[in-house]
């Protein structure tokens, strides 16, 4: 069974327990992409699957980007040996590709020292994408670094997004058929690192851009 830890489009958590044990019953894998999870979910920003009990597991195998929260490049997979041999042994993207850098693998190793080290970081951006919510007007406590800020018709979601861009503020932009036919959203994204004056200006181009977007 394939699924990811938290959902890019809305931010959402996988119910990750729930699913190991129906791949238990039917002696299944539960592989898992982390790329929303590492560095956000977890104890000092270990991931869902380690939230949830499930790391290192013998059914259950990990994948993960670097270039997220660590901010390197890349990608890896994490699992039991026998998977990892197999994948060295058939996986054609593998075999026929060459290894990551050694200056991507360096950074991905620092930024993960840096995470073990600073275990707060990990709920500054929860704290940070709490903040984000509210500004946009979601009463919900968000799971995950992901905003999602739900405009209706796509033409209104592009123009929303152009607009924060030309006020100083980035963020992306969802439409059909990414997500369903009336749902075009904005998606924010939080980090650790957002100062108070940039939360500032979130805040001063989210309220204005949203106030026109929903007339």
């Amino acid at each position: 069974m394939l699924t990811e830890s938290v959902f890019s489009t809305d931010g959402a958590l996988a119910p990750l327990r729930e699913l190991h044990a129906v791949c238990r019953r039917h002696g299944a894998l539960l592989l898992v992409d982390e790329a929303h999870g590492l560095g956000v979910r977890g104890p000092g920003g270990q991931g869902l699957l380690y939230e949830a009990g499930l790391a290192g597991s013998p059914d259950v195998v990990m994948t993960t980007t670097l270039s997220k929260a660590l901010g390197s490049q890349g990608g890896v997979v994490l699992g039991p040996e026998p998977i990892r041999a197999h994948l060295i042994d058939a996986a054609r993207p593998f075999i026929f590709d060459t290894g990551l850098a050694p200056a991507a693998v360096g950074a991905a190793w620092a930024a993960l020292r840096v995470l073990i080290a600073e275990p707060r970081r990990a709920q500054a951006v929860l704290d940070h994408a709490a903040e984000l919510a509210r500004i946009s007007g979601d009463s919900a406590v968000p799971d995950s670094a992901v905003v999602s800020v739900i405009l209706g018709e796509p033409e209104v979601a592009v123009a929303a997004a152009a607009a924060c861009l030309e006020r100083g503020v980035r963020v992306g932009c969802f439409r059909p058929p990414t997500v369903p036919e009336g749902t075009s959203r904005l998606r924010l994204t939080a980090r650790a690192s957002l100062t108070a004056d940039e939360m500032d200006l979130a805040r001063l181009v989210l309220t204005e851009v949203l106030a026109e977007a929903r007339l």
